[in-house]
């Protein structure tokens, strides 16, 4: 099951919203089969295995990170496909909390002979689709709040340089806006940085972009107002948080990214909002070349991340710290 998850990671940032997954099919002690979703709308982990199959499934044992649908979707029900190839037992590690299936494709299986054992590994394949599981059970975001500052706690600079992080820190975050369906800014970021707010390069999957403020203040011949006949952007007048969440869900959005100001970021962090905290920290200190430092409670939230981060990684000399904010300390 471990080597499964292993597998499922591989599909985070191509495949959501869908869960990422993971599936191993062993026969005689030994792993025949082996897949992954790789993509949103291609074929699911259970088939990609039994297509790599090189001996007959038949009578062997399938690993998977979740369980499998029984819903005509994008793609044929897995469950069809499982009971077809003479599959004798599925261990799942968790049950798949949406509507479509809940618990129906188990019981699609046991109806077939199959035999099913669940709970393998169930807390870490929970944490590998968090948001996934979250949007099922309460129809409410994931919501990551991400921010950059100088060593000396500078969200901005005044000497014309437009970057506070590196070119390697700057990609990484285009592979976090992969794995979103929404970016969400204040009025400020728009008038100050004229931002794109897209995935590049463009893999054909672009999220929606969510301004919080009024168009009639956008610069003219900015960007998003440039873009928007291709890729939407939704405004916002009103600065309630919460209804904007309820208003993005209801368009099915299930991970929203901030990349707001200093205001922005506070809103959320304040009002609870945010599951997951993403801090860029470079290794220069601005000094009298800083403008607009991080909050009391970004500061805050920075010096908990920095003792108790899930992940922390260089880019040169930048450091990225993720954490869990699940707890809204």
């Amino acid at each position: 099951m471990k080597l499964a998850l292993e597998l499922a990671k591989k599909g985070l940032g191509s495949v959501e919203p869908n869960p990422a997954v993971g599936c191993i099919i062993i026969k005689n002690n030994k792993i025949i089969g082996t897949g992954f979703h790789k993509k949103f709308g291609s074929a699911h982990a259970e088939i990609n295995a039994l297509k790599s199959c090189k001996k007959s499934p038949a009578g062997a044992t399938m690993y998977i990170t979740l369980e499998p649908c029984c819903h005509l979707g994008k793609t044929p029900p897995c469950t069809n496909a499982i009971i077809k190839a003479g599959i004798k037992k599925v261990v799942a590690a968790v049950g798949d909390p949406t509507g479509k299936v809940g618990g129906k494709g188990f019981k699609i299986l046991k109806k077939a002979g199959i035999e099913v054992e669940t709970g393998i590994c169930q807390k870490e394949a929970e944490k590998l689709n968090a948001p996934f599981f979250k949007f099922a059970k309460t129809k409410k975001q994931w919501v990551i709040v991400k921010w950059a500052q100088s060593k000396d706690g500078f969200l901005a600079r005044t000497d014309g340089k437009r970057w506070l992080s590196n070119s390697a820190s700057r990609k990484d975050v285009q592979k976090i806006r992969k794995k979103t369906q929404a970016i969400l800014v204040g009025i400020n970021t728009v008038i100050e940085d004229n931002p794109k707010l897209t995935v590049r390069p463009d893999n054909g999957r672009q999220p929606l972009r969510v301004v919080l403020g009024s168009k009639s203040k956008w610069p003219k011949n900015c960007y998003l107002s440039k873009t928007a006949k291709k890729w939407p952007v939704c405004v916002f007048n009103g600065r309630n948080l919460n209804d904007v969440l309820i208003k993005l869900g209801k368009k099915t959005i299930q991970q929203v990214l901030v990349e707001g100001g200093q205001k922005v970021i506070t809103s959320f962090l304040k009002q609870n909002l945010a599951d997951e905290i993403i801090v860029y920290t470079s290794n220069e200190k601005l000094g009298s070349k800083g403008k607009v430092k991080s909050s009391q409670i970004m500061m805050k939230n920075y010096n908990r991340l920095k003792k108790n981060y899930s992940s922390k990684k260089s880019f040169g000399k930048d450091i990225r710290l993720t954490g869990l904010r699940t707890n809204h300390q």
